[in-house]
């Protein structure tokens, strides 16, 4: 029995011992996390106890289960309701579920225990419309008010050309214009108090200080920010229904474009889920050769991060430079990979091709050349007396805030926590490397800017390890399930030629099963949790984005403050839409 194996079985044991009187029905999951089926009467009480241990209501979605074959040993259900749950302290994660008629779709909410299930349960009504009964404002969230139908269900159309043409008469337009109109007490706003009427402004939803299309209407006494309703969904392009018709393999792609500016560590918690069900073991060459990009794209990530915090507070040379930088960055990846932003180069397996002939003087001389950048860089941004006035002691949330909140990386970070997922929970071969995990403790703007500049240096030590170290060996496993597969015999033998054009086309049947991954991605923990059905394509994917939590918690930091306080918490979050919305 493997060691997670063996903690998922001590985990589901201990907790019948603690709870005896409930009842649970066990599921094995390739990853190997404690997966407990237990009744909706149960899950509030279930989860207000483990919240002592489990800090962190991690991920919560729905699953359509109507049309799925492979079902054995599990409990009748047409819709289920995951709840992953996260424990910092014990570095374990539990996953609940909860199984759901089509007749009766209803749930307790649960965000009196976990503040931050209200943004998921809104996502699962709006998806597949689950009925979450005590929600405050149980309204769509990533598609339009006006849509019909629940997205995600497998009976909702997912292609356009399986819908009618679309028209926009008259009657509709004014009809979609009047459903984006703002209404205070549907959010439960007053309009006014018994000394002050409120102003309520729009702060987008195209407004060059949200980086992106987001939304958010202010609750204004004078200049004061009494309360804010963030607004997501007009980027939302339904990156977890497209998995539904896509092969395994040619996914990838569509995963650089959730976090756009993480390239291809977006297809590494992807490839090593569908990795993990299919047995597939990955060479010590690719996986270096993965953590060397995924850094090179952290550091990418980070620059853009960095020029454009330091643009919203008011200085405009930064950005300039630190895209310069970058771009030095992609003439690099451009090398490597033949792509800069959105390379997908990651295959199932391990990578496209091997490293090209100089890589190793590319890398050399960019990890020689960067630290005098930042360096210059920490003296024109970090230690300019106005961005310190304007970012220190502002958007100042705690630990245990962050935990409720669902925030993680170095927003959770900055506010003392020392956890990172490449260190203290090790994955694709992390383990073999050495790098500090930089923690501040104002839990504020300037700290969670402090934290990215300094992961930038570890970065830089991570990829120096890399070039030094790299193993020989091949690129990709020699695995019949990997995409491509080897081409070198195509040419020789017309079943490896028939091999070749069958699984580059309808990609490689992956084993029934269910899996998720979690990786330190560039704005927090990043995960992938897939369910197949033994085909060609995921029967459910599902793809926790750290952005989404990130963005609900800015009511909460931003009260009391005033607009230009709310440009650098925005700043500060480093958000990307795409990531936020999928």
């Amino acid at each position: 029995m493997s060691a997670s194996a063996e903690h998922a079985l001590t985990a589901t044991v201990e907790l019948r011992q603690r709870l005896p009187h409930m009842s649970f029905l066990t599921q094995q999951t390739i990853d190997d996390i404690p997966t407990l089926w237990i009744l909706r009467e149960q899950l509030c009480e279930i989860l207000r106890f483990l919240k002592s241990d489990y800090e962190m209501l991690f991920d919560l979605c729905g699953v359509d289960e109507r049309l799925r074959a492979h079902r054995d040993g599990l409990p009748p259900s047409d819709y289920t309701v995951v709840y992953h749950l996260m424990s910092f302290k014990q570095c374990r994660d539990i996953r609940l579920k909860v199984a759901l008629s089509e007749n009766d779709i209803n749930l307790p909410t649960i965000a009196s225990v976990y503040p931050n299930a209200n943004w998921y349960e809104r996502e699962a009504w709006d998806m597949f419309g689950i009925n979450f009964s005590g929600h405050p404002n149980l309204y769509r969230i990533l598609l339009p008010p006006t849509w019909v139908g629940h997205a995600l269900r497998k009976d909702h159309p997912a292609r356009a050309t399986e819908m009618g043409p679309f028209h926009m008469t008259e009657e509709r337009q004014d009809k979609e214009q009047e459903a984006l109109r703002f209404r205070p007490e549907q959010w439960g706003l007053k309009r006014k108090n018994k000394n002050t009427e409120f102003m309520f402004l729009n702060l987008g939803p195209n407004h060059p200080s949200v980086h992106g299309v987001f939304r958010i209407v202010l609750q204004l006494d004078g200049e004061v920010i009494v309360d804010a309703v963030p607004e997501i969904g007009y980027h939302h392009r339904g990156a977890e229904k497209m998995a539904e018709r896509q092969t395994w393999h040619s996914y990838i792609p569509y995963t650089d474009r959730i976090d756009y500016l993480g390239g291809v560590m977006n297809n590494l918690p992807y490839v090593m889920a569908v990795e993990k069900l299919a047995g597939i073991t990955v060479p010590d060459r690719a996986r270096v050769i993965r953590i060397m990009m995924a850094e090179m794209f952290r550091i990418s990530s980070h620059l853009v991060f960095y020029g454009t915090f330091a643009q919203d507070v008011g200085q405009m040379s930064p950005v300039f430079y630190m895209f310069s930088d970058r771009e030095r960055l992609f003439r690099i990846v451009e090398a490597v990979t033949g792509g800069r932003m959105h390379p997908a180069w990651f295959r199932i397996g391990g990578v496209a091709q091997d490293l090209p002939k100089g890589w190793h003087e590319m890398f050399t001389d960019f990890l020689d050349w960067m630290p005098k950048r930042l360096d210059h860089f920490d003296k024109m941004v970090m230690q300019n007396s106005i961005l310190k006035q304007r970012t220190k002691h502002i958007g100042v949330y705690s630990t245990a805030e962050a935990l409720d909140w669902g925030i993680t990386g170095p927003g959770l970070r900055a506010t003392g926590m020392d956890f990172d997922f490449r260190r203290d929970r090790p994955y694709g071969g992390y383990d073999q490397f050495d790098f500090e995990v930089p923690v501040y403790n104002n839990g504020d703007c300037y700290d969670r800017a402090m934290v990215r500049v300094d992961e930038i240096r570890q970065s830089l030590r991570i990829i120096r390890q890399c070039v030094a170290n790299m193993p020989a060996g091949p690129y990709k496993a020699d695995h019949p399930a990997t995409t491509p597969p080897p081409r070198e015999r195509t040419m020789q033998d017309i079943e490896t030629l028939i091999h070749h054009f069958v699984n580059v086309s309808w990609g490689p049947v992956i084993p029934e099963g269910e899996c998720s991954v979690t990786i330190e991605a560039t704005k927090g923990l990043n995960m992938y949790y897939l369910t197949s059905d033994g085909g060609t394509n995921s029967y459910r994917t599902r793809i926790r984005a750290p952005s989404f939590p990130h963005l609900q918690q800015i009511p909460l930091i931003s009260r009391g403050l005033l607009i230009p306080d709310l440009i650098a918490i925005l700043a500060s979050i480093d958000f990307v839409m795409a990531d936020v919305d999928r």
